[in-house]
């Protein structure tokens, strides 16, 4: 388990289920000079989870990291189904950082995104809250799983917005929920069978958002391992400007 600008890999033959590879990378990119993002690989549980936080000073740190330890802990310890766990973990992270928020006045206002993917049997559960996004790449074909939950795609695309202007647009950095923002907390969730040599991508917007789909497409298609295609990525969205955090995570089958 790992997080800022650092990596970590993981293998994990699991019983019934092939071989599950997974690697993760972190970068404060080339214009921040904190980081903000977190991440972590359980394949142990087959649990891997990134964050976005937000809130300035050190608080964004905080809300990512506790968002996502608090996720960990949630799924060692439950004993329900893996679709509640999974939402059960989500509830308690954005409960944990209001709670945080409200009990230090240096952290209030502070808030995170979060995606997770946990393996269940023959599924791949994802949730998220945020912007943070998961894609799978299966059959050549880049698919992104995840909705944003942002002002672009939720109110400016609805209001029939060209993309040229939703990228100058002045609300185009704004959420519509974040983990520790409101007691009211919409998840959304999705469960996928993958077939072998599925690949998983987490990543927050400091990799989508600066990079487009057809890098993201080429730097999964090739045949580097791992390391080498989260080191590529990473490197695309410094090559890019970096303005943002970027963390990736790739899980391979």
């Amino acid at each position: 388990m790992d997080n800022k600008n650092t990596a970590t890999i993981n293998k994990t033959a699991i019983i019934g289920k092939p071989m599950i590879e997974s690697f993760g990378l972190s970068d404060a990119g080339c214009i921040r000079k904190n980081n903000e993002d977190y991440y972590i690989l359980a394949p142990d549980v087959g649990l891997y989870v990134v964050a976005d936080g937000m809130g300035g000073a050190q608080a964004g740190e905080h809300a990512s990291k506790l968002a996502v330890e608090t996720v960990l802990e949630t799924v060692l310890q439950s004993k329900l189904p893996p679709p509640d766990t999974l939402l059960k973990a989500f509830e308690e992270a954005n409960r944990r950082v209001l709670y945080a928020a409200s009990a230090d006045a240096n952290l209030e206002g502070m808030g995170t995104t979060l995606v997770a993917a946990l393996e269940s049997e023959d599924e791949l559960l994802i949730a998220s809250v945020g912007d943070s996004r998961a894609y799978v790449f299966e059959n050549n074909e880049l698919l992104v799983i995840t909705e944003d939950q942002t002002w672009v795609h939720e109110v400016g695309r609805r209001l029939g917005l060209d993309e040229a202007t939703l990228k100058t647009h002045p609300m185009r950095h704004v959420l519509t929920m974040a983990i520790g923002v409101s007691a009211q907390l919409r998840i959304h969730t999705y469960a996928l069978k993958p077939a072998a040599g599925t690949q998983l991508l987490l990543c927050s917007d400091g990799l989508h958002g600066v990079v487009g789909e057809d890098v993201i497409y080429d730097t999964l298609a090739k045949s580097d391992d791992l390391p080498g295609k989260c080191r590529q990525l990473v490197e695309s969205a410094r090559n890019a400007g970096g303005p943002d955090n970027i963390t990736v995570i790739v899980v391979s089958l």
